[in-house]
C-alpha cells in the first residue's frame, strides 16, 4: 500500500500540476439570516456514505438541513445541497455520523499551469529544417531523446509493435486538441467527452477560465485551452505520419476524458465522472497527470485540521479510491504522475501550500506519512517519476521507496554541462490557439520562443512545445502500456481488453532496472542552488526509479 503525500507543483522548469474537488456552485439562500449578518448560500456537496449505509446517510443529510439531489450507487455517494457560510454547520454535523465516510464541497480548490522550461543556450535550438533526414520518417524525431531512451523509435518498438487502433487510451486532463494535425489521425471524437463547464470567474470575481469560447461555456470534446492534455496525448500516441513527431504507441487510439478547466483546474466530480466513463466504455488505460486538492497532502485525522477539513480530505481519498477501484475492476489500467515537489513522499514533514482554496488561505501544518497525494498514492495506481537525458532522476521529481513504481523521461534542463538547456525537456504537440494566447507566436505564426517548434509538410503546419515534469513522464509509461495491451489484449466488444494486473506485471518485467546513485545522497546543482535527495532501496526497486525506466523496445518483443 502506498503512503505519504505528494504534489505536482514544480520549480522553474517543472510544470505545476494541481487539481480541484469541484466548482463553487452557490445560489442565494432565501431563508432568514441573523440580523446584520450576510445571508447564507447553498452549496453542492458530494457525500460519500459507508458500505450499506445509504439510507442512514440520506437521513443524516436531510436531518442536518440538506436537500438530496442524486445518488451514484457505483461509487457510493450522494449529491446534496445545503447552506454554507456564517453559522452553517452542515459538514461539521455530518462528521459525527458513522454513516458518512467523507464530504467534499462542490467548489473550485486549486490551480494548474503549464510553463515552458528554462531558456535555451544560444545556438542550442536549431530550426526544424536542420534536422530533416536525421532520424527516420518523423522530421522532429532528432529532438526526441526521450523516445530514444526507451526504444520507441522507427527502428525500435515502432517497427515491431506500435500499439493498435483497438487500444483505447483515455487522457484525463485539460482536454485534447483533436484537430491538431499530429493527433487527429488517432483521435476518437465519438468516444471523447468533456465533463466540465467553463467558469469565466471564481465566486469572488477573480478570472478563472476567462471568457467562454463556445455557447453555454461548454467546450467541444476535441478542444484544449490549456495545452497540457494535448502534450500528454501527443507523447502517448502521435501517429507516425511524416509530420512532427511520433508518440510511444503511434497506432493507439486517443480518447479525451476531460476533467480539467481551461485554467488547468481539476474538480473531484469531473474526475469521478471520467473514471466511471472509462470503466463503462471500454477504455484500456488512462493517464492522470494531475492531483486532487485543496490539500496537497490529504490527511484523514490530522489534529492541525478542523473536523470539517478532515472530512473533506477523507472525501478526496475515499471518492477517488472508489472511482479508481471501479475503473480497475472494469479493465482500466491506471497510470499517474508522481509529482514535482522534489520531495521524499515517504518522509513528509510540513505542508505550506494547503488548503489552496479559497485563495490565500494556505497555512503551514505538520503532516506525517499517513497523509496521501491523490491519485498518485491511491491503491491500484502506477506512479511514475521523471528522468533527464542522462537517466538521472529529474531534480523536480518527487520520489520515495513506497511511492515510486516506474520511471520515464520527463525532462531536466539542468541535466548536462553548461547552462540550462530547454532541449533537455520533452517535445510534444501544442494547440496553436494556446500558443497564440500565450504570446509565443508572431502574427504570421513564427515561434517567438525556443520552447516552441513549427513543422510544415505538404501544406500542413503543426506546433510543438518543450515542457518538463512528471506529467511528461507518465504518458511514456502509458504509451508502453498501450503497446502491451495491443500485443496481448483479448478481443472485446469495445476492441481489446487486458487485466490491469497483467499489464502492470509486464510493465515491471520490461522496465530497465536502474540502481540508486552512488553516493545515495545525490546533490543537484541548480544554478547557484544545491538540493540533495537520498535514494533508498535496491536496483530491483528503489525510491528514485521504482522497478526501473520503462522500455518500449522490450515491451514490443517480450513473450508473455
Amino acid at each position: 500500500m502506498k503512503r505519504a503525500g505528494g504534489r505536482l507543483t514544480g520549480t522553474t522548469a517543472a510544470i505545476t500540476l494541481a487539481a480541484t474537488l469541484a466548482t463553487a456552485l452557490t445560489t442565494p439562500f432565501t431563508g432568514a439570516s441573523t440580523a446584520g449578518a450576510p445571508a447564507p448560500h447553498l452549496r453542492d456537496y458530494l457525500v460519500f456514505y459507508a458500505d450499506g449505509a445509504h439510507a442512514q446517510a440520506l437521513k443524516a443529510i436531510t436531518g442536518n438541513g440538506g436537500t438530496v439531489l442524486s445518488t451514484d450507487p457505483r461509487l457510493g455517494y450522494i449529491t446534496a445541497k445545503a447552506p454554507t457560510g456564517p453559522g452553517a454547520r452542515f459538514v461539521e454535523d455530518l462528521a459525527a455520523d458513522a454513516a458518512i465516510a467523507g464530504v467534499s464541497s462542490d467548489r473550485r480548490i486549486g490551480h494548474a499551469t503549464a510553463l515552458p522550461a528554462a531558456p535555451a543556450r544560444t545556438g542550442a535550438f536549431p530550426d526544424a529544417k536542420a534536422l530533416l533526414g536525421q532520424a527516420g520518417p518523423e522530421p522532429l524525431a532528432g529532438r526526441q531523446w526521450d523516445m530514444k531512451m526507451i526504444g520507441a523509435t522507427a527502428d525500435g518498438s515502432h517497427a515491431t509493435a506500435a500499439g493498435a487502433p483497438t487500444v483505447l487510451v483515455g487522457v484525463i486532463d485539460t482536454g485534447v486538441d483533436g484537430k491538431h494535425p499530429d493527433i487527429a489521425p488517432n483521435f476518437d471524437a465519438t468516444r471523447s467527452r468533456n465533463f466540465v463547464t467553463d467558469r469565466p470567474e471564481d465566486p469572488n470575481g477573480a478570472e478563472l477560465d476567462g471568457p467562454c469560447e463556445f455557447p453555454g461555456c461548454k467546450d467541444p470534446a476535441d478542444w484544449d485551452d490549456d495545452g497540457h492534455g494535448t502534450h500528454v496525448a501527443s507523447t502517448i500516441a502521435s501517429p507516425a505520419n511524416g509530420l512532427g513527431i511520433a508518440g510511444v504507441a503511434p497506432r493507439a487510439t486517443i480518447v479525451n476524458l476531460r476533467a480539467g478547466q481551461d485554467s488547468g483546474l481539476f474538480f473531484l466530480k469531473p474526475s469521478l465522472d471520467a473514471l466511471t466513463y472509462a470503466a463503462d466504455n471500454g477504455i484500456d488505460v488512462v493517464n492522470m497527470s494531475y492531483y486532487v486538492d485543496p490539500w496537497l497532502f490529504n490527511c484523514k485525522a490530522n489534529p492541525a485540521d478542523s473536523k470539517a477539513e478532515q472530512l473533506e480530505q477523507r472525501g478526496v481519498i475515499t471518492g477517488m479510491q472508489r472511482a479508481l477501484d471501479y475503473a480497475r475492476a472494469h479493465g482500466v489500467t491506471l497510470i499517474s504522475a508522481i509529482g514535482n515537489g522534489s520531495t521524499d513522499l515517504g518522509k513528509p514533514r510540513t505542508d505550506t501550500t494547503s488548503p489552496d482554496y479559497p485563495l490565500e488561505t494556505e497555512r503551514p501544518r505538520t503532516i506525517d506519512n499517513s497523509c496521501l497525494n491523490v491519485p498518485a498514492e491511491s491503491k491500484g495506481v502506477i506512479s511514475v517519476s521523471a528522468t533527464g537525458p542522462s537517466k538521472r532522476k529529474s531534480y523536480f521529481s518527487d520520489y520515495g521507496i513506497e511511492q515510486t513504481d516506474l520511471a520515464a523521461p520527463g525532462g531536466d534542463e539542468y541535466d548536462g554541462p553548461g547552462d540550462a538547456d530547454i532541449t533537455r525537456t520533452i517535445l510534444a504537440a501544442a494547440p496553436e490557439h494556446v500558443l497564440r494566447k500565450e504570446g509565443l507566436l508572431t502574427s504570421t505564426g513564427d515561434p517567438k520562443s525556443p520552447a516552441v517548434v513549427r513543422d510544415c509538410r505538404n501544406g500542413r503546419c503543426a506546433y510543438y512545445q518543450y515542457l518538463a515534469g512528471t506529467s511528461m513522464a507518465a504518458p511514456h509509461a502509458t504509451g508502453v502500456a498501450a503497446i502491451l495491451i495491443g500485443r496481448f489484449g483479448e478481443p472485446s466488444a469495445d476492441g481489446v481488453t487486458m487485466p490491469p494486473a497483467e499489464v502492470e506485471r509486464l510493465l515491471y518485467a520490461t522496465a530497465t532496472r536502474k540502481a540508486c546513485p552512488s553516493p545515495r545522497a545525490y546533490a543537484y546543482r541548480l544554478g547557484e542552488d544545491t538540493d540533495t535527495h537520498t535514494c533508498e532501496g535496491k536496483k530491483s526497486r528503489n525510491g528514485f526509479y521504482g522497478r526501473g525506466i520503462v522500455n518500449a523496445a522490450k515491451a514490443a518483443t517480450i513473450p508473455r
